[in-house]
């Protein structure tokens, strides 16, 4: 029991640290591309909200949704509890509502152990049009400013996706790289 408690404390701040670092780093890195409020053609975090999740499931989901209700209400957004509830909740849980539908209808197993190319790039554009059209969708309600649109849905969609695959690739790409340095 002590050790459930402990892994999903890990996972919940783990999760919460390097979302919001990254975040913060995308924001410096992208801020000539970004579209509108919470748009970004490029957006590596939803790449790690993905990858969080997938690792650690609901307390990556709940440390990112915290974290993402945080930056949102002392961010740029309006300071509105509502609305910043609502991104925190989409931001942290659209992903692991994406692992969920991948993983009952595309069995993919617990330990992600078969996690294959094909299954990772369904996964990816799942989780991209939920994160995007779930967003967009809550902007809407909200009556935030220029935002809600089907533009704006698209642009976050592939920002999403370019973002998740980017970061992917420099995972994969650092372990490589680990794995022969270390081997020389």
């Amino acid at each position: 029991m002590k050790r459930i408690i402990s892994e999903q404390m890990t996972g919940f701040l783990v999760s919460a640290i390097t979302y919001s670092s990254l975040f913060y780093i995308n924001a410096w890195l992208t801020a000539h591309l970004e579209y509108g409020l919470g748009v970004n053609w490029v957006y590596l975090p939803a790449g790690l909200r993905l990858f969080l999740t997938l690792i650690f499931g609901l307390s990556g989901a709940v440390g990112i949704a915290i974290v993402s209700f945080l930056i949102c209400y002392f961010g740029n957004f309006p300071p509105d509890l509502t609305t910043c509830i609502g991104v925190g909740l989409i931001s942290g849980f659209s992903p692991y509502l994406a692992k969920l539908f991948v993983a009952s209808n595309i069995k993919i197993s617990p330990d992600l152990s078969d996690l294959s190319l094909p299954k990772l790039t369904v996964c990816i554009l799942i989780y991209a049009a939920l994160s995007a059209g779930l967003h967009q969708w809550w902007f809407a309600v909200r009556s935030l400013d220029e935002t809600g649109s089907l533009n704006h849905f698209v642009v976050m969609f592939v920002g999403d996706v370019l973002g998740t695959v980017l970061l992917i690739a420099l995972i994969k790409y650092s372990l490589d790289f680990l794995k022969t340095s270390r081997a020389a």
